[in-house]
Parts: structure tokens; C-alpha cells; sequence
């Protein structure tokens, strides 16, 4: 289309340019607690109203409503028994009718990571708005994740009880919970989820290497969130500085060694896949083995040799290979998932482990629905007791 006559081309502004303009011509410089109302704004130029951004609580049971000028105020969201729960699990968008029109609930997807929902209602609905909508919401999920760094309203607002000074610490280090991408997906569960302190894990996708850790530091409380905050600053410094897998735990056990007395110690496992082949391969360091999950079933451990915790002082230990095949997943999992039991009963183990496991995998839901509704399903089994960090990595090579 030309302009003028003149063969120049025609730079005025369609209506969705336009209203995606709105947000972004003002991201960068607008302020945390200002992301709803400008939301709000974009969507009631759609005819939209009673707009919510709704976050998931770091328990991940509830979607909690953002509180800000512009946006809909309410109860908190039940993630299994509501229909902005159901586009959560599914990340995908959810239409409901109702008596005024139809309300729309859009996931919030920032990288594969779900941030949350985006809930709104309109008169009706068609392929043009469902397509501005979800640019919007695409748009507020990254608004979301670029603001957090400078405020503290989000997550103030994703805390549904009070939690620990360690689970503070442990929360700020993690990286997101989740990461789908087309050659490989991560999901991750921490548990307690408020007082959680030894337990961490740490994941970077790096070109076609997808690097991943899990750390369990020796302890309960302050003691154990700071050596775990060492091992994973170390795994980090050492994977960026491109040292071998074997030399990454020499690294981290001199970094723990260095800082905390002899009998102190951190368990690990650090992993590197090659995304481009599947070729897997692992150091463990006094963690259980991970599971190997093939066509929804658990079909072996990953048994390796393991070197001593870190800060030990073990010998370099050997690197173990397999080669994984498309859609299989990996299981990774701390002792505390395991070995809790009720007083004067066995512990969970990992034979139970492995049974819902097997359950689950049969309903073929995605990496991250699985990894969070196995954590549920085995913190309900062991009586809701916790008495240890338990916490569990899944990540999936798609092939």
C-alpha cells in the first residue's frame, strides 16, 4: 500500500498496533504497581472489563489476585478447582459463558514459565480478539518478569502464609520454577515452600546444552540456606567460566570447604544435556539416583558411581553417559522426598515414588503439571508431614 502517490509505504497504525503500542510505548519507565491498570486499559479498548492478573502462590495451590488501581479485586483462585486454574494447568486460553457475556482467562507465559492468569470479561468474543488477547497477555507476562527485580509488590502478593528467613534466601537464588522450549522443558518443586533452607537447584539453557544442578546442604535454618546459596553460586561461577562437568565439583567442594567447618557438607548433582542429541550426562555426589521415564512409565534408575558430598575433599569423580530418546524425561529428587514417614512408620520410599509416578505419566499432561501435582499427591501421601526439604527436578528432552 502506498501513501501519497509517491510509493512510500504506508506506516499508519492499525487498531492492534495501536493498542499493543500502549503497553509497550510506556513499559519502560512505568512502575511495577502500574502494570495492572495499564493492562486494564489496553484490554477495555477491547470492550474487556472486570480485568484480574491473578499469580501463583509459591505453595502453587492458589492464584492470588494482583492488588492494583484499575484492576478487579477477589478471593484467591483454587488452581485445581477453578476455570483460571484449568488454563493454568493447560496453558492454554479458557472461555466460560456467562450471563453478562463470556470470561476469558489467558495464561501468562514468559519463556515457558507461567507467571500466571490474565481473567477478563467481554459481550462476546471472536478470532481477532482472542489473537489481540493474547498478544496483551504474552506482553504482560514479560512486563511482569521484568518488573520483579524492582519491587516487591509481586511477591508480597504470591505469599499465602508468612515464610522463613532460609526460604527467603532459597527463593531469591532459584531460577524460574519452569522452562519449556521447543527441544527440552524443566519444571521444578520446592517443599516446604515457606520454610524451605537446604534445598536448591539451579538450571541455564546455553546454546544446545541445557545445564541443571539440584543441592541438598546438611541442616535445617540459616546454616544450610547459606552453604546451599555457596554450592549454587560456585556451580554457577564454574559452569560460566566452561569447565568440565567433573571439574564443576572439585569447584563447588573447594568453595564449601573453603567457607564452613569439616563436618559440614552439601550433596549434589550436576547434569549437562546436549539438546541437539540427548546425550545425557551426570555427576552425582550423595544424591539417590534420578529416574529414567520412557513412553509414561519409570523404567530405571540412573545409577552411576558417586564421589562424596561436596566439602568433603572427594576424588574426581567419573561422568556417567546415557543416551535419552525423544519425549523421555529425567526425575531428580532429593532424600527428603523419600525418607519422610510418619511416626512409628516405614518411610514413603522409592517404590511408592515410583507408583505415582507411573500414575500420573498415564494422564500425558505436561512437564509442569506433572512435577507439580507429583509433589502434591506425594507431600498428601506422606500426611502432609514434612519434616525434611524435599524437592524435585523433571526436565524432558522433546527431541
Amino acid at each position: 500500500m502506498t501513501v501519497g502517490g509517491r510509493g512510500d509505504p504506508d506506516r499508519s497504525e492499525s487498531f492492534g498496533e495501536e493498542l499493543l503500542g500502549l503497553l509497550l510505548d510506556r513499559a519502560h519507565e512505568l512502575p511495577p504497581h502500574r502494570v495492572g491498570p495499564l493492562v486494564a486499559t489496553a484490554v477495555a479498548r477491547l470492550g474487556g472489563r472486570d480485568a484480574r492478573i491473578l499469580l501463583q502462590d509459591y505453595g502453587q495451590q492458589q492464584l492470588v489476585p494482583l492488588d492494583a488501581d484499575g484492576v478487579a479485586a477477589g478471593d484467591p483462585q483454587p488452581i485445581d478447582r477453578s476455570d483460571a486454574g484449568r488454563c493454568f494447568l493447560a496453558s492454554r486460553p479458557v472461555e466460560v459463558p456467562t450471563a453478562g457475556g463470556v470470561r476469558v482467562h489467558l495464561p501468562l507465559l514468559d519463556g515457558g514459565n507461567q507467571v500466571g492468569v490474565l481473567s477478563v470479561t467481554l459481550d462476546g468474543i471472536d478470532d481477532d480478539t482472542r489473537r489481540l488477547l493474547r498478544r496483551i497477555a504474552g506482553l504482560a507476562a514479560d512486563l511482569l518478569q521484568t518488573k520483579n527485580g524492582y519491587t516487591d509488590l509481586f511477591f508480597r502478593t504470591r505469599r499465602s502464609e508468612p515464610m522463613s528467613v532460609s526460604a527467603e534466601i532459597q527463593w531469591s537464588l532459584l531460577p524460574p520454577l519452569s522452562m519449556v522450549m521447543p527441544r527440552v522443558a524443566v519444571a521444578g518443586v520446592l517443599e516446604p515452600a515457606y520454610a524451605v533452607a537446604g534445598d536448591s537447584f539451579d538450571y541455564a539453557l546455553n546454546g544446545d546444552v541445557l545445564h541443571l544442578a539440584m543441592v541438598d546442604a546438611m541442616g535445617h535454618g540459616l546454616d544450610a540456606a547459606t552453604m546451599a546459596t555457596v554450592a549454587i553460586g560456585a556451580y554457577r561461577h564454574a559452569r560460566r567460566i566452561h569447565i568440565e562437568l567433573s571439574e564443576i565439583y572439585l569447584f563447588m567442594d573447594r568453595a564449601v570447604a573453603e567457607q564452613f567447618d569439616p563436618d559440614h557438607f552439601v550433596t549434589a548433582q550436576m547434569m549437562r544435556l546436549d539438546t541437539d542429541t540427548g546425550r545425557l550426562q551426570w555427576v552425582n555426589a550423595g544424591h539417590p539416583a534420578p529416574m529414567l521415564i520412557r513412553g509414561h512409565r519409570v523404567v530405571c534408575r540412573l545409577d552411576s558411581p558417586t564421589t562424596l558430598p561436596v566439602g568433603f575433599g572427594g576424588d574426581q569423580p567419573q561422568v556417567s553417559t546415557v543416551a535419552l530418546e525423544p519425549g523421555d524425561r529425567v526425575l531428580c529428587f532429593t532424600d527428603g522426598l523419600v525418607e519422610e514417614h510418619q511416626s512409628g512408620q516405614e518411610q514413603f520410599g522409592e517404590e511408592q515414588l515410583i507408583d505415582w509416578v507411573n500414575q500420573l505419566e498415564q494422564a500425558d499432561h505436561g512437564i509442569r503439571t506433572v512435577a507439580r501435582e507429583l509433589s502434591h499427591t506425594l507431600k498428601r501421601a506422606r500426611g502432609e508431614t514434612t519434616s525434611d526439604d524435599a524437592t524435585l527436578v523433571l526436565f524432558e528432552w522433546r527431541g
